[in-house]
């Protein structure tokens, strides 16, 4: 069985095409009139796509206390090419620099991510283990450690380096300002990039407050174009104890040792 890539190690193709089906007929008919130098004088990745994620990433780190609950669906795809869904949710609590909390479940794991400043913690409450490493002093530097160390990727950690230095702009292959979409009852704008073998689309809150409500990812190397989405629902005003990100082994949990690279 053959799951979506994780794009929040960090996120398609249909959104590309909605670029067009969205265009206006007269907007159709002056685009078959263009010239080829024009055509390909037009930039891969619009400079509104890549406005649109640092806005995004600025107002993220301006988010000093913040919990984000979200419902996914992730597509496997079983050795006979039929693919299969799988519902699961993310809640993170996140108290910047240096703690957070999260959680992860869907139809056939759970995992929980623990980090308080000073160490960092894997637990499967399922299974019972936990697994627990020293941990730099900020969570920036912890999302690196714990990559290049342990190959451990967080759900969803690709929504807070926009506008960094390493935002990964670079690899963008193309994106598009795909147009405005209503997400549960809130004003967003849609965008569509490619970046290697995966599409990804982002939804983002129109107004002051430009948070990503959805995401969508597909895996394009795949014949079957296995998924990942994510619906994100914001609280920005979340206070938490140091308690919250502080692991407490229960009583049968029996620790053991991360694999490092």
């Amino acid at each position: 069985m053959r799951q979506s890539e994780n794009l929040w190690r960090l996120c398609a193709a249909g959104a590309l095409a909605l670029t067009g089906a969205l265009l206006p007929e007269n907007a159709l008919a002056a685009e078959t009139q263009k010239s080829p130098s024009a055509a390909t004088a037009a930039p891969k990745v619009e400079p509104e796509s890549l406005q649109a994620l640092e806005k995004m990433g600025a107002y993220l780190r301006t988010l000093t206390s913040f919990e984000l609950k979200s419902d996914t669906t992730e597509d496997a795809v079983l050795d006979n090419g039929q693919k299969v869904k799988f519902a699961g949710t993310v809640d993170y609590k996140v108290r910047r620099p240096n703690g957070f909390l999260i959680a992860t479940s869907d139809d056939r794991r759970v995992r929980q991510f623990y980090y308080d400043g000073k160490k960092f913690t894997i637990y499967s409450p399922r299974m019972g283990f936990y697994a627990t490493v020293p941990a730099p002093p900020t969570i920036r530097e912890l999302l690196k450690v714990v990559y290049e160390k342990y190959d451990v990727q967080l759900p969803l950690e690709d929504l807070f380096r926009w506008g960094l230095q390493n935002d990964r702009r670079d690899q963008l292959d193309s994106g598009v300002v795909v147009g405005p979409a209503k997400i549960d009852g809130q004003d967003t704008d849609q965008y569509a990039f490619r970046e290697g073998d995966i599409d990804w689309q982002i939804w983002i809150a129109r107004g002051n407050k430009p948070l990503p409500v959805r995401a969508v990812l597909t895996t394009t190397s795949d014949a079957a174009m296995p998924e990942y989405s994510a619906s994100l629902h914001w609280n920005t005003n979340a206070t938490f104890s140091d308690d919250t990100f502080a692991f407490k082994p229960p009583a049968k949990a029996k620790p053991i040792t991360i694999a490092s690279e």
